[in-house]
């Protein structure tokens, strides 16, 4: 039977700032008419809960309305900047503090669920590259759970996508997975490349094939990045993705379109991030 994945991210939501909670809301609202079997946010599910605990209560608190299994992973808006991220990222940088702090209302950054044909694996990427302790506890939980794979097909789920053109991509930044913690993820990986890697935090829809994986990124279900801050890689449009995993170990993932949602810019919502404005311009960070 197909195992279907509701995949959503950065849905950036906030109760002093509520400016995506309505988009949110009708996706929650999509998602319950037409079912799921588990329903993953990639992360940044608050719009600055690495600085404010009020935001990651509140965004915790919104997807009650999304009917579980319900899982997540962190985003830089949830945690914090990766400690490799170049120069001034303008969020606070993941530390011990801002991880137990999404620990605590978001359970595990960390996963992985078994499905017929296929392992789903889902990780904290702003973990790789960091010196916390716990970095070495997620290698080695890739590896031994790639290593137990059995034959079943792979599907890996990160906030960031992990390249741009390819993983031999050395630029730094903070929009893709670094080249250090790249490395230790397909180290850890073992010469097994997923057949399907979900991310998000580009805020847009981009579906390619790169040698024997198929990446998948999600678009936010708030908003997009206007052209003068990010370059188009794919569809800036609010939404979210529909993955559908076969016994066989083969899968289908398309783009979800929902009635009435707004694809809004960022650059319509100032006082989201005033605080970071001058740090991110021309940082590429959404």
């Amino acid at each position: 039977m197909s195992f279907r994945i509701a995949h959503i991210s950065d849905t950036h939501l906030s109760g002093q700032k509520p400016y995506f909670v309505a988009n949110f809301l009708k996706v929650a609202r999509h998602i319950g008419e037409h079912g799921a079997d588990l329903v993953l946010n990639s992360g940044d599910m608050s719009l600055d809960g690495s600085a404010a605990d009020a935001d990651l209560i509140e965004a915790r608190r919104l997807h009650g309305a999304i009917e579980p299994p319900l899982r997540f992973i962190p985003g830089n808006h949830d945690i914090g900047e990766s400690q490799d991220a170049p120069g001034e990222a303008g969020l606070p940088r993941l530390s011990r503090a801002t991880r137990e702090r999404y620990l605590r209302h978001f359970g595990p950054d960390y996963w992985c669920i078994e499905v017929p044909g296929w392992q789903i694996l889902a990780i904290n990427d702003f973990l790789l590259g960091s010196d916390l302790a716990e970095a070495a506890e997620l290698v080695r939980f890739v590896a031994e759970t790639v290593a137990a794979g059995n034959g079943r097909s792979l599907a890996l789920f990160i906030h960031r996508p992990l390249f741009h053109k390819s993983a031999l991509d050395d630029e730094l930044g903070g929009r893709f997975i670094n080249p250090r913690p790249r490395a230790q993820l397909l180290a850890a990986l073992g010469g097994r490349p997923p057949a399907l890697i979900g991310s998000g935090h580009v805020h847009q829809f981009l579906s390619r094939h790169h040698g024997d994986s198929h990446h998948v990124w999600a678009p936010s279900t708030g908003f997009v990045m206007p052209d003068a801050r990010q370059p188009s890689y794919g569809l800036k449009q609010a939404g979210y993705v529909e993955h559908v995993l076969e016994p066989d170990g083969s899968h289908a993932s398309r783009l979800i379109t929902v009635a009435g949602l707004v694809t809004a810019s960022i650059a319509d919502f100032p006082e989201a991030y005033a605080q970071y404005a001058a740090a991110a311009e021309g940082s590429g960070r959404a």
